[in-house]
């Protein structure tokens, strides 16, 4: 019986602490609210209490206390055994009505703490409604701060932008003055060196017309000088013609196969245009087929030509030129002084006799009037590659001219602002001088032709 004592024990003291465990997960679930202010709730440990003490009491059921160890306890516990088990069927539906009433008190607790739940929300409700003014006054009065701060916060922005503006507006203000003042002195610069160099430019011509002067005055003299030793002698010069082609030579396809088509000579003569831009009357010496004529029909610029060839005249006609034929000495040694303000004379002169070169240059100089011009194209004996190319093709040329020479007899003529301007270069017409030093092929290989214009002074 004492063993018997000490197992009740022993399993009371189990069940205690089975309880005690129970109760402490309740409480963190189910907090106590009665003691804070509010409504009161009801008190549900008594609840608790009782339906852990069912639920203890319907685990007991059916179980055995157990016994010391021994063949007259072991028969005993096993008689216990038997008569537990036999007595089963008996209280089967007590058990289960038990449980279910166990269950029904957790229910009513679980009801009742949702009750109590409620309760606590609503006494928290009513004290928001209590509290509500002073939540509102605060937000106001926060509201009021933020503004305030807010307003300060843009001032300083704007004063901060305005001081930021103020410093931009003077940094340009000074940057386009600083740039404004260079810009003058440099307008001053420019315009102190425009005008030495224009002095410049007036000294360099008043020295060259002063030269221009001293000379004609000496050639003047040396003339009166010679009429008056020897007044009785007369210089003539007696040139001898350039020998004439047979008459069945076909010079018209001679020049369309050597000289080029009409358009390659038409195109190669608008470097011309603007020394005849203000031309009113003009004359073509050698005209040819009329590509130059064309050129001032197209400028709009009156024109006519001469030439030896009574094909050529043919030509120029049937496309409406003027032109006639006719010897460029006798027809500038008629009455033709000043008639023309623009004479243009391409590849004849290396087909005159040297001799009657300068008359020529005379007559064409007598008839321009003051201002008129005078071009000359001719090939360039400067450059060595005519000799080996077009030069010795025609048999009517008689030699080059170099442009020194036509320059000093312009000048003989009374003609002035001489300018000389190489045509068709010949690295154009013969790439292999490309292999040549640049400025040995500048040198000896420059424009195979050469123009020379000049003004009536």
């Amino acid at each position: 019986m004492a063993s018997e004592a000490g197992g009740d024990s022993a399993k009371v003291a189990e069940l205690s602490a089975i309880i005690q465990a129970v109760r402490e997960r309740v409480r963190a679930r189910y907090p106590d609210k009665n003691g804070a202010s509010g409504p009161a709730v009801a008190d549900l440990m008594p609840l608790v209490h009782a339906r852990d003490a069912a639920q203890a009491k319907i685990a007991a059921i059916g179980s055995v206390n157990p016994r010391a160890g021994g063949l007259l306890n072991g028969l005993i516990q096993r008689v216990k055994k038997m008569v537990a088990r036999a007595l089963q069927w008996f209280v089967r539906d007590q058990i289960a009505f038990n449980r279910e009433v166990v269950s029904a008190l957790e229910a009513t607790i679980e009801a009742l703490n949702e009750h109590n739940r409620a309760l606590a929300d609503v006494h928290e409700l009513k004290d928001m409604r209590h509290r509500w003014e002073e939540l509102r006054a605060a937000w106001d009065s926060r509201v009021s701060n933020n503004e305030i701060q807010f307003l300060r916060n843009t001032a300083d922005l704007q004063g901060a932008f305005q001081h930021r503006v103020t410093l931009i507006e003077s940094n340009f203000r000074e940057i386009v003055k600083a740039q404004h003042a260079d810009y003058l002195g440099a307008l001053d610069r420019t315009t102190a060196d425009i005008q030495k160099r224009l002095f410049a430019d007036f000294e360099k011509v008043r020295a060259e017309f002063g030269q221009l002067i001293h000379d004609e005055l000496r050639i003047i003299r040396l003339r009166q000088q010679t009429a008056a030793a020897a007044p009785a002698i007369q210089t003539t010069v007696a040139t001898q013609p350039a020998p004439a082609l047979a008459p069945e030579f076909d010079y018209t396809r001679f020049a369309y196969r050597f000289r080029g088509p009409e358009e390659h000579v038409r195109h190669s003569e608008e470097v011309y245009r603007p020394y005849f831009a203000n031309c009113r009357n003009v004359l073509d010496i050698g005209c040819g087929r009329g590509e130059f004529l064309d050129l001032m029909r197209e400028m709009g610029i009156p024109a006519r030509g001469i030439d030896l060839g009574e094909e050529s005249v043919a030509q120029c006609r049937g496309k409406g030129l003027n032109a006639d034929v006719a010897d460029l000495f006798v027809y500038l040694g008629a009455d033709t002084n000043g008639e023309f303000d623009g004479i243009f004379a391409s590849q004849i002169v290396e087909h005159l006799d040297p001799a009657r070169l300068p008359e020529m240059i005379r007559l064409c100089a007598a008839s321009l009037r003051r201002g008129g011009v005078l071009a000359i194209e001719t090939p360039n004996p400067a450059c060595l590659a005519i000799f080996a190319t077009y030069f010795y093709l025609d048999p009517t040329h008689t030699r080059p001219v170099p442009h020194p020479l036509l320059e000093f007899y312009m000048e003989e003529a009374g003609l002035g602002f001489i300018e000389v301007r190489q045509l068709s270069p010949a690295i154009e017409s013969i790439p292999e001088l490309a292999g040549l030093p640049a400025g040995f092929r500048e040198r000896f290989f420059g424009g195979l032709d050469y123009a020379i214009t000049g003004r009536k002074l």
